[in-house]
């Protein structure tokens, strides 16, 4: 078979051929460019401020920028002091208006000192120039890297932090006073007495007796039936004239009567119950939630807050959840009129576990 090309004129039209393929792979890629593409305008000229044309001016906004830097110390250390010579007294709504109005007041000093003093800084004496920062790799290169150095050391320049050095200290003065308020308003959280002492003693005591929560009616040992749990309050709380909740929130304590042969108890707290009946803390140890639900077929007390469960069996120990210790179990007995009474106050610290006492 002879080739297409082969024949008159053949040799010559496979020559064009190549020689236009030869000039097609030497001829440059061209790149076509729209005609109406819009141009980039780029950024407006910055307009100079009367800071940067003015050196007075820069001066005087330098001066009110650390004034209220001051202001802002100033606002921060008067809150602590109205609330230290001005306290809250019980009873008198007179003193809770001025200690709440000057601790506002002191507290809005401070806030707004520093945060107006920063703004003014920003916008009076740092250059206003636009620029725009290119997205870019978590980690970018080198030269990036350097570029950033140097961008905070021109932003360092621009904005003056080291050169001006009375508007940086007060700056730093006024970050460092604006969270005084606050610490001595959550330390005075902290009771003022020893936490121990005021947790591990109620208003229980040999002789009180077990009365319903809220009626304050006496309890029997007859009334106790096995499954019942009985909301309990000392004898006289309802009758307290002042301090009746934080009494409360103390000494509630929760009723509840087993099968004797399913009440597994410490040789030392045989005589802590009453023919199965036993008595808990109502307070849970975790952080102070009401411990109310109990199943009586598996003798489980539950924290509806945090759900942490206590083996009333086994002297209510700690089963699940996030709660450190079992709850405080109340001594009991029977008085002649066959009354529940307790024999004592509770032997430890009730309520939430806290740093001073040991677990």
């Amino acid at each position: 078979m002879s080739d297409a090309h082969d024949g008159p004129g053949g040799e010559t039209a496979g020559t064009a051929v190549a020689q236009l393929d030869d000039h097609q792979a030497q001829a440059p890629a061209v790149a076509v460019v729209r005609a109406d593409r819009i141009e980039n305008p780029g950024f407006p000229p910055e307009r100079l401020r009367v800071t940067d044309l003015d050196p007075k001016k820069e001066k005087q906004a330098e001066r009110t920028i650390s004034l209220l830097f001051f202001l802002s110390i100033i606002g921060s250390v008067l809150a602590v002091a109205a609330y230290i010579l001005f306290p809250i007294e019980e009873g008198d709504f007179g003193t809770i208006r001025i200690n709440n109005m000057l601790l506002g007041v002191g507290i809005t000093l401070g806030l707004l000192g520093i945060g107006i003093g920063a703004v003014h800084w920003s916008k009076a004496l740092m250059h206003g120039h636009e620029e725009v920062e290119e997205r870019h790799l978590t980690r970018g290169s080198d030269a990036s890297r350097e570029r950033a150095v140097e961008i905070f050391s021109e932003a360092n320049k621009e904005s003056g932090f080291t050169r001006r050095s009375l508007m940086r200290n007060t700056m730093i003065g006024a970050l460092i006073a604006t969270p005084i308020p606050a610490i001595a308003l959550f330390r005075d959280l902290a009771p003022a007495e020893d936490p121990v002492a005021l947790l591990k003693h109620t208003m229980w005591e040999a002789g009180v007796r077990l009365t319903r929560d809220p009626s304050g009616t006496p309890i029997k040992a007859s009334d106790v039936t096995i499954g019942s749990a009985f909301h309990v309050i000392p004898e006289g709380l309802a009758e307290l004239e002042s301090h009746r909740l934080e009494e409360k929130a103390k000494a509630a304590v929760l009723l509840m009567r087993l099968p004797v042969d399913e009440l597994n108890e410490r040789e030392d707290r045989a005589s802590w119950s009453y023919d199965g009946i036993v008595a808990y803390s109502k307070i849970c140890t975790h952080v102070g939630c009401p411990v109310a639900l109990y199943e009586q077929q598996t003798h489980h007390l539950l924290c509806p807050c945090h759900q942490s469960q206590f083996d009333v069996a086994n002297h209510c120990e700690v089963i699940f959840g996030p709660a450190a210790r079992p709850l405080p179990q109340l001594p009991i007995a029977v008085d002649d009129e066959g009354y529940l009474i307790a024999q004592s106050d509770f032997t430890e610290p009730v309520g939430p576990s806290f740093w001073e006492r040991a677990l």
